[in-house]
């Protein structure tokens, strides 16, 4: 469990240092982009390592329908992550769509997975991104939402959305459970 949580402190870590510390950042340059990136593929690698190899069991089950439940809020994430929200009509007045969509993807996970593992690994990155966007909020309160996209890139980005789902889904039951069932 030490690599997940330092897996999941470096994540927090890279993503606040540019707010928290700018006196470390901002030397850096656009050669700090690099070293962040770096540091948040290490945090990845350490995650999935530390998550993998957990020693971890399961607290109870899940009732099944929080299954239709994950995904629904999965398909949603995806959506929120895609450049849909800002390009379309129905949700360009969102601050901060891609975080809440890491967010809703964390919180769908814990819905189906009901270990001491997955509530480390998925509620510190839930937390993170509830964090993340509290912090941006103060740092940039004067935000304006840009123009009214259309609703055909709503239904456009939608539907890659679900096809992506596919394919996440696909590739998940290949390295893990499925998403799907069965």
């Amino acid at each position: 469990m030490t690599l997940l949580v330092l897996g999941i402190l470096l994540w927090w870590g890279a993503h606040f240092l540019k707010r928290v510390a700018p006196g470390i950042r901002e030397p850096m340059g656009d050669k700090g982009k690099g070293i962040i990136a770096l540091v948040l593929v290490a945090s990845i690698v350490l995650m999935v390592i530390g998550y993998r190899s957990a020693e971890s069991y399961e607290l109870g089950a899940y009732p099944p329908f929080l299954r239709h439940i994950n995904n629904l809020l999965v398909l949603i994430a995806i959506y929120f992550m895609s450049p849909g929200p800002a390009k379309g009509a129905l949700f360009y007045k969102m601050r901060h769509p891609m975080l809440t969509g890491f967010g809703l993807w964390a919180a769908a996970h814990l819905l189906v997975n009901w270990d001491p593992a997955s509530f480390v690994l998925f509620g510190g990155l839930w937390a993170w991104s509830i964090t993340q966007k509290l912090v941006i909020n103060k740092a940039e309160p004067n935000w304006t939402p840009g123009p009214k996209g259309s609703i055909a890139k709503d239904a456009m980005f939608l539907v890659a959305s679900v096809v992506l789902m596919g394919v996440i889904g696909y590739i998940h039951g290949l390295v893990g459970p499925s998403p799907f069932g069965g």
